[in-house]
């Protein structure tokens, strides 16, 4: 298996550009909800990617389908992530946008620990879990003061939670499993094809299926979650996984719902706070934290 080492300055960058494409996710996802019912959003923009990842890997002369004893973890894998978005789209109906990312943000602490004691290469030490624990502390720091919580708020912040674990998981299943050792596109057509088969026959049966106004916002809302998040970001993501150590890659996440807010103050009208800038201060330590190299060591395990 191909040794993977700490992330440079253009694994950097692409984490920093992958977090505001996944921060603005949350804005159109409230946008395409106007028009889409939820959970079918979550579907049509898994079909949308495939769609896309199959052209582009015939284009490119990659195939899919190969005896390399990996069907069965890409279908776990597939199983996981629909799981994710199916908690994340439903939870959506019972608490505010923020308090879910609040929950579906501590998917990076678990995956750091799941990888530390299950995948070699990946151990962290006390300093880099110190960095993590201060990006994590950010994060709630930033969304502590939010209020407006709904009723029954808290089925949404558990499935949140569920949501969470799901990615976790997957992360780890991919690192841990032979999963690690193939092309990004094959891990990610594992994922999308298989939430494409659940997520879209799911949603009728939970009442998630009302397509209304499809005006112009929607339908570039829903494009923006199909090609720009699902397809193109996520296999970027999934290319840095082959290459990079997952734990160090796995704190920029925190960055992620750091964006939402600050695209909801730029497309929302939304405050910024003192306690945000303070939150922003405390992940970018995190990171750093996490990302420096041990005084005189070039030990690229560490």
């Amino acid at each position: 298996m191909e040794q993977r080492t700490p992330p440079g300055l253009s694994a950097f960058a692409l984490m920093i550009l992958l977090c505001a494409t996944w921060g603005y996710q949350q804005v159109s996802i409230k946008i395409a909800s106007e028009g889409i019912s939820p959970v079918l959003q979550s579907g049509l923009r898994s079909a949308i990617a495939l769609l896309l990842l199959t052209l582009w890997a015939r284009w490119r002369g990659l195939a899919f389908w190969q005896r390399d004893g990996t069907l069965r973890m890409g279908l776990l894998a597939g199983l996981l992530f629909a799981i994710e978005f199916l908690f994340i789209y439903l939870g959506l109906a019972y608490t505010t946008a923020s308090r879910m990312i609040v929950f579906l943000y501590t998917a990076p602490c678990l995956t750091v620990l799941g990888l530390h004691w299950c995948v070699p290469g990946e151990q962290l030490r006390w300093r880099h879990l110190g960095g993590i624990s201060l990006a994590f502390a950010g994060i709630v720091l930033a969304f502590a003061g939010k209020g407006g919580a709904r009723p029954n708020a808290w089925i949404g912040d558990v499935l949140g939670v569920l949501a969470a674990v799901g990615w976790a998981a997957t992360t780890v299943l991919i690192r841990a499993s032979k999963l690690a050792s193939i092309s990004a596109t094959r891990v990610l057509f594992y994922q999308l094809a298989t939430s494409t088969a659940l997520l879209l026959p799911i949603a009728p049966l939970v009442g998630e299926a009302t397509i209304g106004a499809l005006t112009l916002p929607v339908v570039l809302a829903l494009a923006y979650q199909g090609v720009i998040v699902a397809f193109a970001s996520y296999l970027t993501w999934f290319w840095l996984l082959t290459r990079h150590l997952t734990g160090r890659l796995m704190v920029f996440s925190f960055l992620t719902p750091l964006f939402g807010v600050a695209f909801g103050v730029l497309f929302l009208g939304e405050r910024l706070t003192t306690s945000f800038i303070v939150a922003a201060i405390c992940v970018a330590t995190g990171i750093v934290l996490v990302n420096l190299p041990a005084a005189g060591s070039c030990d690229h395990r560490q």
